[in-house]
């Protein structure tokens, strides 16, 4: 971990692993920081806790209840917003592949709903499937080990067209979500801003980017894609990040349609 992860955090994170380790066994092969952790951007009162598990084979159902029950934020208490985990078999982490291939999923935290799921088929579809290949990716980049081998080493990247596509449904995704009518700021549309840098930024840099490092790097280089009002956007999703007032609903729908437009071309 980064030394600037705050020490409650590295101690909840230290804790998880062995009570992971304690339930699983020589079954567990690995545990990373994902995220906002994995990418050295926690942020204290506002930032989840990211954690991808790899176990050796199938997890029988009732080790899997067990390790929800364990980790749970009633029985492992968790210092942030919440803890979203994910584990992967080891074969499905190195595969590259881009379908979803968790073996369970956990979200749990003082200010996040519950949710456990044991395998894409509890998934709702309309949460979204995309998400686990492109956690991978971040992670093979930047994932830092708590157990086991280097990230890099324990999760492939995607293959470049997987990714792309995965990223363009993400940003449909997000442009599919409620919002509120009129000029009026929307709540989340500042994440739904600089999700969309990020995703820029990865597919015309190659490099994957914490949010805010994603939307002040959009800004310095899309070049058309840039006009004073994508600058004032950027900057207002950055501040509201901090308490300021998030980014009207439609000037933030209006960048991701182009950024949805402009990555859509984007040759493979």
């Amino acid at each position: 971990m980064s030394w600037s992860t705050p020490e409650p955090l590295r101690q909840y994170l230290t804790e998880l692993v062995t009570v992971a380790g304690e339930v699983l066994g020589d079954d567990l092969c690995g545990a990373y920081a994902a995220g906002s952790v994995g990418l050295s951007a926690y942020q204290p009162g506002r930032s989840d806790v990211d954690v991808a598990l790899v176990c050796a084979d199938l997890l029988d159902h009732r080790v899997a209840s067990e390790l929800v029950a364990r980790l749970r934020h009633e029985a492992l208490p968790c210092p942030a917003r919440g803890l979203e985990l994910v584990m992967y078999r080891r074969e499905v982490a190195r595969s590259g592949t881009p379908d979803p291939g968790f073996e369970v999923e956990l979200n749990t935290g003082a200010r996040m709903d519950f949710r456990a799921s044991y395998g894409p088929a509890q998934r709702p579809l309309a949460d979204g499937l995309f998400w686990y290949g492109l956690d991978r990716s971040i992670l093979h980049q930047s994932g830092q080990a708590l157990l086991g081998p280097p990230a890099a080493d324990a999760f492939a990247d995607l293959a470049p067209d997987d990714l792309h596509r995965l990223i363009l449904e993400a940003l449909r995704w997000w442009l599919a979500r409620p919002a509120p009518d009129g000029e009026v700021p929307a709540p989340g549309a500042d994440d739904a801003v600089l999700g969309a840098c990020r995703s820029w930024v990865r597919l015309r840099t190659g490099v994957w980017l914490p949010k805010v490092a994603a939307g002040r790097r959009l800004v310095n280089e899309a070049g058309p894609l840039v006009d004073p009002g994508t600058v004032e956007l950027v900057e207002q999703s950055i501040a509201a990040r901090d308490g300021g007032v998030p980014p009207i609903g439609a000037a933030a729908r209006a960048f991701q349609r182009r950024v949805l437009a402009d990555l859509s071309d984007t040759p493979i």
